[in-house]
């Protein structure tokens, strides 16, 4: 099991009433980068009958700029452009690096002072590392993707096809 969603805190979209999907990924990870394609699919197959998380999990061992990633899309959410940047991020994952990071933040019409200011800032540090003690406190994240569906760890493939099977019992 894992800790209840905190909508003060987590990054959550969909309706309250819908089976809940929670990952735990890492904007550097190919694979976290599969599973982003494959919910993306699901939540517009499904319309409305998905409710999606997303939790960070830098592998800090393996990828070098998935912290710096994390902290990209956490500095972009206290400007309300968490999604916008979660995608951005994924769509380009092999350019992660700080002038990347400052880029996208343009792109998106982020205040780009405010955006390193935030990112270098303890509090997005301390967001990002809530993700991953919740991660470590549930036994069950070792990797990344992992997925929970509607609390429980999902051992199986994250496809689509896979995903809208489990989320359909």
């Amino acid at each position: 099991m894992i800790e209840p969603l905190d909508l003060a805190v987590d990054h959550v979209r969909g309706p309250e009433n819908a089976r809940l999907l929670v990952e735990y990924g890492d904007y550097e990870c190919p694979y976290s980068r599969r599973a982003f394609r494959a919910i993306e699919r699901v939540e517009e197959q499904l319309s409305g009958g998905v409710r999606f998380a997303f939790r960070h999990f830098p592998l800090t061992e393996i990828h070098p700029y998935a912290v710096a990633a994390s902290l990209a899309a956490e500095a972009a959410a206290l400007q309300g452009r968490f999604w916008e940047t979660h995608e951005m991020l994924f769509h380009r994952q092999k350019a992660l690096e700080d002038d990347d990071l400052r880029r996208y933040a343009i792109a998106l019409g982020l205040d780009v002072a405010r955006f390193d200011g935030d990112r270098s800032g303890g509090a997005v540090l301390e967001r990002v590392r809530r993700d991953v003690r919740s991660g470590n406190a549930s036994g069950e994240v070792h990797g990344t993707p992992t997925l929970f569906v509607d609390g429980v760890v999902h051992s199986g493939g994250y496809d689509a096809a896979t995903l809208l099977e489990v989320l359909a019992r």
